[in-house]
């Protein structure tokens, strides 16, 4: 057998060992929360819309939550403002609700017509639109940090509705509270609220980090599969700190409210997302239930 056809078999095996997955998830939502560098990055970002249309194309119904924390910083300094933090958390006065909203936006416009142009329609949306999103004021420590938003409720209509004419919804996390005025919500809080209301059979979190250790000093420890009650033996070990902790607890609450399985990813990793979905070893960390069957085979 010549170089040439040991190079196509190559090809045809990557897709029969995707087959099973494709299979198991065809025309199931799986909602993907888009940060990190996958956002800064233009090649990373490149490979993030390449997989989400990938994904939508072979029969999923991708939902993408993405933040952009980085550029809201960059347009408060523009305007001449220090962007401020309290706890890790950023404090949002009126006029930095002002930019946040306005960068989200763009931000999501731009990736639906990044999408758009590999031939997937795709709409943008704040989570005001439809009353996606309900918030109410949420508090540091109990120190006000402005126009910050805790979501209490997800009225995922509008999704349904997107989903059923085959758009790839992209929500930035903007909410309204009860007196109708807009807040600014951590991405993570949001995808995690939108995928329990979806029902989703997956929620995967694009970071900067390979995924969750055993052992944060030591690489060679990174966990593949990690069950919940594992989880929650972490965090009270105090084996879990810094930006996982939140994380980790929204991997957590997802499952415990109906979320199939949750995947942590380092967005780094050019596909990161076809790599964790189609493959037999995956390459970050997936969250599942106590009593779910074994995933990787």
């Amino acid at each position: 057998m010549d170089d040439n056809m040991k190079h196509y078999l190559e090809k045809a095996n990557v897709l029969i060992e995707a087959l099973p997955y494709i299979q198991r998830f065809n025309r199931r939502i799986i909602v993907v929360k888009y940060g990190g560098s996958a956002m800064v990055d233009e090649q990373l970002k490149k490979n993030v819309i390449q997989d989400v249309t990938l994904l939508k194309l072979v029969g999923f119904k991708p939902i993408i939550v993405h933040g952009g924390g980085k550029e809201i910083s960059s347009w408060v300094k523009k305007t001449g403002m220090e962007p401020k933090f309290i706890n890790g958390l950023r404090v949002t006065d009126a006029a930095t609700m002002e930019i946040a909203e306005m960068v989200l936006n763009k931000v999501g416009k731009e990736l639906a017509a990044d999408v758009a142009e590999l031939g997937v329609k795709a709409v943008g949306i704040s989570g005001k639109d439809g009353d996606l999103l309900k918030v109410e004021k949420k508090y540091s420590g109990g120190e006000d940090i402005g126009y910050v938003g805790e979501v209490k409720e997800v009225n995922p209509k509008i999704l349904y509705d997107l989903l059923e004419k085959d758009y790839l919804p992209i929500v930035c996390p903007i909410g309204l509270d009860d007196n109708f005025d807009t807040y600014n919500i951590n991405a993570d809080d949001a995808a995690c609220a939108i995928a329990r209301a979806v029902n989703a059979e997956k929620l995967a979190f694009l970071t900067d980090i390979e995924g969750v250790y055993r052992n944060p000093e030591d690489k060679s420890t990174l966990i593949s599969e990690l069950r919940v009650a594992q989880a929650k033996e972490l965090i009270e070990t105090g084996n879990i700190g810094g930006g996982m902790l939140p994380k980790l607890n929204n991997c957590i609450d997802a499952i415990e409210n109906g979320v199939s399985r949750v995947h942590i990813l380092d967005g780094r990793i050019p596909h990161c997302l076809l790599l964790e979905i189609f493959t037999n070893k995956g390459i970050g960390t997936a969250i599942i239930e106590d009593n779910a069957e074994k995933f990787f085979v």
